[in-house]
């Protein structure tokens, strides 16, 4: 999206969906357990840059105005919880069957009774996310007065990422988990990184549309896209990440990789 855009309100939007002072809150899934990390704790909890992965995700949340932070755990809640106990701000929400990503953010529900907030909703695992992304994330959701923004990456190896589907005239669609994609839709490069922002009336109705219907029968949270676009609501995409702030940690190498890229950046020693 061009910066000028973000100028520019529609004279069509009410009060409530252009709003620069709604408060700003935000989920963070952090229920898995990365069965590949080659350990027994909660993939949050293992460390980049001398740190849980987590801490870096909240730290960016609250560099963009978030004043608390839902954090959705699963395995392992007990030792997340108290890592996280210093944190103010904070609460607790544990997903105790894993039925898919839009199935967490559910979870989160009864913790959000004031639905006149923005919702920033993020991955855990994904330390490289920087403060002034989401706060440039925020910014274009609230001009544009979106009921959901996310952001997105082009990478020249879109492997293991949902790709972002566009119309002809380069309007966003949907997103398609590679599990469930063509090979048309795996040839996409614009991926999506899991940066989200939602108005969180709007999307937690949208969520009790969401169905399982997909190769792996779980509730998808990116299903929510199309559910609100057939219901005429705004959805922007802010072409905001750049590739090497996108490194996703599934492996031991993966979380070595991104310790790697984040000591570079913060100007720490990096790990022999």
């Amino acid at each position: 999206m061009a910066t000028a855009a973000l100028k520019v309100t529609d004279p069509r939007m009410t009060a409530d969906q252009h709003n620069p002072t709604r408060p700003v809150e935000a989920i963070i899934l952090a229920a898995g357990k990365g069965t590949r990390m080659n350990g027994d704790r909660a993939k949050v909890l293992f460390s980049v840059a001398d740190r849980p992965m987590i801490h870096w995700v909240l730290d960016a949340c609250e560099a963009a105005g978030s004043r608390r932070q839902v954090v959705v755990i699963g395995h392992d809640a007990q030792q997340v919880r108290r890592e996280l106990r210093d944190r103010d701000h904070v609460d607790f929400v544990e997903q105790t069957e894993q039925r898919g990503t839009g199935h967490a953010v559910q979870q989160a529900d009864p913790l959000l009774a004031d639905r006149n907030v923005d919702l920033l909703v993020l991955c855990g695992d994904g330390p490289l996310i920087r403060g002034e992304t989401l706060q440039r994330l925020l910014d274009a959701h609230r001009a544009t007065g979106a009921a959901a923004t996310l952001a997105s990456s082009t990478l020249a190896d879109p492997h293991g990422y949902g790709r972002i589907v566009r119309d002809d005239a380069g309007r966003f669609c949907r997103i398609v988990e590679e599990s469930d994609a063509d090979e048309a839709v795996r040839a996409l490069g614009e991926i999506n990184p899991s940066y989200y922002c939602f108005r969180a009336a709007a999307l937690f109705d949208a969520l009790a549309q969401v169905q399982s219907n997909n190769a792996k029968g779980e509730y998808y949270l990116t299903d929510v896209f199309a559910i609100l676009l057939a219901a005429g609501e705004r959805v922007e995409v802010l072409e905001a990440v750049a590739p090497q702030d996108v490194l996703s940690i599934n492996t031991p190498a993966d979380l070595a990789e991104v310790d790697a890229v984040l000591r570079r950046r913060l100007g720490m020693a990096v790990s022999q």
